[in-house]
């Protein structure tokens, strides 16, 4: 499925439910919420866009604890996991997404290396809470393309999981 459909089909998922999603992008830098709001009539499911490159920028604007941080690093699930959480807890939303990673070509490192991304995904759950899923993938390729990559898949998961809740 293209990036358009995914999009369109995100949408439909949202306003058929009433709910609006919030995203926090750090590798990405507002790819995922420029694909969202290209769709015309965004604003009435789409909340709002947190771009949080730095640390500070990931602590201050989403709450993800210095600790968290310090103990796993940025790129991480842990991370990915309570950038999710801060988006939609701030924004006030129903759906939260997250994307942190390593586009390159420098950062990468044994443990994680160029083309490592992390994702988190928090909606409603049935019991009427929330729970948060992540997953860490490894991209190949340039800086544009890891970038395009990661876009696409956050969107992706996003459909598979509204469209089993």
């Amino acid at each position: 499925m293209n990036l358009a459909d995914q999009t369109q089909a995100i949408a439909k998922l949202l306003i058929s439910r009433g709910w609006k999603i919030a995203l926090a992008e750090s590798c990405t830098g507002g790819l995922v919420c420029a694909a969202l709001t290209e769709l015309p009539g965004s604003s009435d499911w789409f909340e709002r866009g947190y771009i949080t490159y730095s640390n500070q920028a990931k602590s201050e604007c989403l709450g993800v604890p210095v600790e968290l941080i310090e103990s796993f690093g940025a790129v991480s699930e842990p991370v990915a996991k309570a950038m999710a959480q801060g988006a939609l807890r701030n924004a006030g939303a129903n759906v939260g997404a997250s994307i942190t990673g390593i586009a390159g070509p420098t950062g990468g490192s044994p443990d994680k290396p160029v083309g490592t991304v992390c994702f988190g995904w928090t909606i409603p759950s049935d019991a009427g809470q929330f729970v948060t899923h992540t997953q860490t993938k490894l991209f190949g390729g340039d800086r544009q393309a890891v970038r395009q990559q990661a876009t696409k898949y956050v969107l992706a998961e996003l459909l598979a999981l509204l469209g089993t809740h």
